[in-house]
């Protein structure tokens, strides 16, 4: 079972995880929707595609684009499409 935490606090637990580059990839079910707010931060990676962010909150406390997801992955990154990675103080273990 993996774990998501920031400042304390469990964003998202799954034991079905998908992991790519380092990264590890949950499913979107196990966010602890609380936490996420959508972002208008949006990236391109040449294989994956246009990434979409989160700004993860914990109380007052904002970690702007700290959780991203590819909502329509290219075809080489179809197995991690809609799942959700972290980043920016996040820890995954």
């Amino acid at each position: 079972m993996k774990r998501a935490e920031w400042n304390g606090v469990v964003l998202a637990e799954s034991d079905d995880i998908v992991m790519e580059e380092g990264n590890a990839y949950f499913p979107a079910s196990a966010l602890k929707q609380a936490h996420f707010k959508p972002s208008d931060l949006h990236t391109v990676c040449p294989w994956k595609g246009t990434a979409s962010y989160y700004d993860v909150v914990v109380g007052d406390a904002v970690n702007p684009g700290a959780a991203w997801f590819y909502p329509s992955a290219k075809d080489a990154a179809k197995h991690i499409e809609g799942r959700v990675a972290f980043w920016k103080g996040v820890v995954v273990r």
